[in-house]
């Protein structure tokens, strides 16, 4: 049964109670590709005092490995991680500060420009990936549902924010797209939705939510409840 409308600093009270003192709070989030999860990351984070944000886009492979394996068009999917990379790095933040990488989205690739050192009291960890993590590796799992067709158009509206952004970055990965008109790139986000993200989401992600010590329950109108 669903919970009443939750708020965000009701949410990070309830993600830190109980968090054992002088130890790194780490709190994994996840869900579907744009489901909001970095906006909810944000979020909470300014809500809990020294909290930092660690996305889990820089643990996928480079596209030159991701290429090499045949695995570019499975980006996000388990096995374009480096699940050894990722399970060391929580431990590192868990004993207290780690070399995070980073990933660029515009230009669809790790940037190692975008690696960060962090150290932080409590560590929001959101994306995917998290499939083959050791039991341990983190203290709580949210998983944020929305229902189909609200993924749908907020990952359509994303995709056309990118092309949008790619007329003034001529090496954007959506430079590729600039030919076409706001209708052509919708159904190019569509197609890649129903190729990729939507087989990813049945098949690997919503799993997760079965692991997840909350779930949370996002409408059409991005207000917050208690799945």
């Amino acid at each position: 049964m669903s919970g009443g409308p939750l708020t965000i600093p009701d949410l990070a009270t309830r993600l830190i109670a109980g968090r054992t003192p002088d130890t790194p709070c780490l709190i994994g989030l996840t869900g579907s590709v744009a489901a909001g999860k970095s906006t909810l990351a944000s979020a909470l984070a300014d809500a809990i005092p020294g909290a930092a944000v660690v996305a889990t886009d820089g643990f996928l492979l480079p596209n030159a490995v991701l290429e090499s394996r045949g695995l570019l068009l499975r980006k996000g999917f388990p096995e374009s991680y480096d699940h050894h990379l990722f399970a060391a790095t929580l431990a590192d933040l868990r004993r207290g500060g780690a070399r995070v990488p980073g990933y660029s989205h515009q230009h669809f690739d790790i940037d190692p420009e975008l690696a960060r050192d962090v150290s932080a009291d409590v560590v929001i960890v959101e994306g995917l990936g998290f499939n083959a993590l050791p039991t341990g590796a983190l203290d709580v799992l949210v998983y944020l549902d929305a229902a189909e067709a609200d993924l749908l158009a907020w990952y359509i509206a994303r995709f056309l924010g990118f092309w949008r952004a790619a007329h003034d970055d001529p090496a954007s990965f959506y430079t590729r797209f600039l030919g076409l008109d706001e209708a052509g790139v919708a159904a190019v986000a569509t197609q890649v939705w129903n190729d990729i993200n939507l087989p990813n989401l049945r098949e690997h992600i919503a799993p997760m939510r079965a692991r997840a010590g909350l779930v949370l329950a996002k409408a059409a109108d991005h207000g917050l409840s208690l799945a």
